[in-house]
């Protein structure tokens, strides 16, 4: 595995590695490495010739300053994974690397609906930083495939949107959501968790999953209670339970029992907020 912390230095590398037709998978990571990251990098070698893995947590997409300056670093481990995964090219920048002019004064990408429900709803601004820092890399890494997890099912919509908008040639893949043995999804932010916290956190999983069971056609609202209600039983502050049509995230309030839906949540566990999706059926 080569490590490049220079964007020159990987634009040189990669020029070489595109002269040789060879293709270039893609996987954006903040670090604090799992499963399910290397789930992602497996999928990138499956398909192509090159794998490039970023590790970078974004300043610009973290809403709460403190959130950010907790966010678990663990480079070491990460580098000791992403070798055995037989990862080809490693990108580690600095801030000033990624933005070298600063932050003051970014692009604003026209995410319209996107950006006013759900994570976009809670987490003011978020989407913008990610669509900053995703443009940022798109432009120097010039995948020919982008591999992202479907945990984070509307920042896929959003860097989706991103490509379309932005032209890129690159092929976007959103991956399956890996989860530990009792069904809680993977997540950089479970390493967060206290002892009495990881066995509580398993609530959320068991919400959505209570959904996807017991939907049937008719009015949502009286599941997405239930589930609101258990999650707060369950010790979480609750931020939303929703179930929307999977292809646009527009809220379903009357299922006709056939439309594809994504049930979707997010919560605190104290200190720590977690969100997972269901796709239904």
């Amino acid at each position: 595995m080569i490590l490049f912390k220079t964007a020159a230095d990987l634009g040189r590398h990669l020029v070489k590695l595109a002269s040789g037709g060879d293709s270039i998978g893609f996987v954006p990571t903040m670090g604090a490495l799992h499963q399910g990251h290397l789930s992602l990098i497996a999928a990138s070698k499956k398909e192509n010739a090159a794998t490039v893995c970023s590790i970078f947590v974004n300043p610009t997409q973290f809403n709460d300053p403190k959130d950010f300056e907790k966010y678990p670093v663990t480079i070491e481990k990460d580098i000791d994974l992403l070798e055995k995964a037989g990862v080809d090219i490693l990108f580690l920048p600095s801030v000033t690397e990624m933005y070298p002019d600063g932050t003051g004064s970014l692009p604003v990408y026209p995410l319209g609906y996107l950006e006013t429900i759900l994570e976009g709803k809670y987490r003011p601004g978020h989407f913008q930083g990610v669509c900053q820092v995703m443009d940022r890399l798109l432009t120097l890494v010039k995948a020919d495939n982008l591999y992202m997890g479907q945990k984070d099912y509307q920042q896929c919509m959003v860097v989706r949107l991103l490509i379309g908008y932005r032209r890129y040639k690159t092929r976007f893949h959103a991956c399956p959501t890996l989860r530990e043995s009792d069904g809680l999804a993977m997540s950089s932010r479970n390493q967060r968790l206290s002892a009495a916290e990881r066995q509580q956190a398993v609530a959320i999983s068991r919400a959505l999953s209570a959904i996807k069971n017991d939907i049937a056609p008719g009015s949502t609202q009286p599941l997405l209670t239930r589930a609101e209600e258990f999650l707060c039983d369950n010790g979480f502050t609750v931020d939303y339970v929703a179930l929307c049509a999977a292809g646009s995230l527009e809220p379903v309030t009357a299922w006709d029992g056939k439309e594809p839906l994504v049930a979707l949540a997010a919560a605190y566990l104290n200190e720590v907020r977690l969100i997972d999706n269901m796709l239904i059926p």
